[in-house]
């Protein structure tokens, strides 16, 4: 693509299923013993996810099929300050640091999907009525934009996707739209930063959206009847994905002002450490209910810590979940799926569970898809969920 023109979100694949077009009949060719039977094209794609900590990637083949084959992982450390609550602080920087990753992994640099995530996208639903022509449709959900989103329209990128439509007797048609619409300048930065960095932007995509695609599975039900709703929360360095959908699409979104650095931070503060031996000594702790007791008093006041900063997490949880479900048409919560490196914290599940109260799993990264043979076993994957949902096609 382009990236010189003017960038819609529409036009980078990734944030809603594409519309097909409709194509004109064809007559059917004679029978032929060469005719091949037409195979699934084969798309690949790098899923491309830029957190504060580090930079991740997936290489990923979505051939037509069920399944989509992910056949490289990369991931590697980012440099403090060049990426801050998602939004690019020093754009050269983040463009040296795209140019080495995507050199020392032999990433290639076309078809890459980059992930957004910030509290500048909003995503709502919106029902237009009475309208059936697509222009004037357009028309409609940009001006209902202005009143739905607190973005200003001439600063922001939109886009919008039918998701519900019906016919009443009368012959009126009432459509319900998902609207997503971000902030163009941050944007912008990431674009610039790759494109100062050689890499060829296909599309640019909301990490809800991508990490929903990863882990989540098909709409639940509770004790078999009433559907639940799916969430998924990843977890982050300095904040947190929070994505909830009725199973086909997503509902609901919101970044969290929390990330799994906060942990190593209060622990720092309250023993007055370095911040490298607060990380240290943040590895040992656990909040496993079965964990040994504690005869280390240091090791004990950093298990405090770490129990007051998980409370702060699941106090916004559970504050975001609440204004989901006061929202028309929302479901019953049923599990949580939990992703990010945070989760190497033993017990952190469990407490989560406690303090929500609502049942908590850690979440699969590979739950939607085939592991080539080139993949290595690693145990870092909860990291890279979010870029392994970038990979995979709609």
């Amino acid at each position: 693509m382009d990236l010189n023109k003017e960038i819609k979100l529409s036009d980078l694949s990734g944030l809603f299923r594409p519309k097909k077009a409709k194509k004109p009949a064809k007559a059917a060719p004679l029978p032929s013993r060469r005719a091949k039977s037409r195979r699934p094209r084969k798309h690949e794609v790098v899923g491309l996810k830029v957190g504060a900590s580090q930079l991740a990637a997936s290489r990923v083949v979505n051939n037509g099929g069920p399944v989509p084959r992910l056949v490289q992982l990369a991931r590697q450390a980012l440099e403090p300050g060049v990426v801050v609550h998602g939004e690019v602080r020093d754009v050269a920087a983040l463009a040296r640091e795209l140019d080495r990753f995507f050199a020392e992994h032999e990433l290639p640099r076309r078809g890459i999907r980059l992930g957004i995530g910030t509290n500048q996208i909003g995503v709502r639903m919106l029902d237009v009525d009475g309208i059936a022509d697509e222009r004037q449709l357009a028309n409609a959900v940009r001006f209902r934009a202005h009143e739905a989103l607190s973005i200003p329209i001439d600063q922001a990128v939109l886009d919008y996707h039918v998701v519900r439509e019906t016919v009443d007797d009368s012959g009126s048609i009432s459509r319900r739209v998902l609207l997503a619409a971000a902030y163009r300048e941050p944007i912008d930065q990431y674009v610039q930063a790759c494109r100062e960095a050689n890499i060829e932007l296909e599309g640019i995509d909301v990490e809800a959206f991508a990490l929903l695609r990863a882990v989540a599975p098909e709409r639940a039900s509770a004790n078999g009847s009433e559907p639940t709703a799916v969430i998924a929360l990843a977890l982050g360095h300095d904040r947190s994905t929070l994505a909830i959908s009725d199973g086909k699409i997503c509902d609901f979104m919101r970044v969290l002002a929390w990330g799994g650095g906060k942990l190593e931070s209060a622990i720092a503060h309250d023993l007055a450490l370095a911040p490298s031996e607060a990380a240290e000594l943040k590895r040992a702790v656990s909040l496993a209910a079965e964990a040994a007791p504690v005869d280390d008093p240091l090791l004990a006041r950093a298990r405090e810590a770490v129990a007051r900063e998980v409370q702060s997490l699941a106090r916004e949880l559970v504050a975001s979940l609440q204004f989901y479900q006061s929202q028309p048409d929302s479901l019953a919560i049923g599990e949580i799926l939990v992703t990010g490196g945070t989760t190497q914290l033993p017990g952190l599940a469990e407490e989560l569970e406690r303090l929500v109260r609502a049942r908590v799993r850690i979440a699969d990264p590979l739950a939607h898809v085939e592991v080539a043979n080139t993949v290595a076993h690693r145990d870092d994957l909860a990291s890279l969920a979010v870029a392994i949902g970038l990979g995979v096609d709609n």
